[in-house]
């Protein structure tokens, strides 16, 4: 489950770059960072490695 998490923000970090620079995608992809950010603070609370 963790690792899942882990992977769900990557691709989230990855759309939010893809849409910061195609300039198409609008505000939601600045909703998707904030999640991916969540998730990797969420991870990082719990005291796991992140790697």
């Amino acid at each position: 489950m963790g690792s899942l998490l882990y992977i769900i923000a990557l691709i989230l970090i990855i759309g939010w770059a893809v849409g910061f620079f195609a300039y198409s995608a609008g505000a939601i992809i600045h909703v998707l960072l904030v999640i991916a950010i969540i998730a990797v603070i969420f991870r990082v609370i719990q005291g796991r490695r992140v790697f």
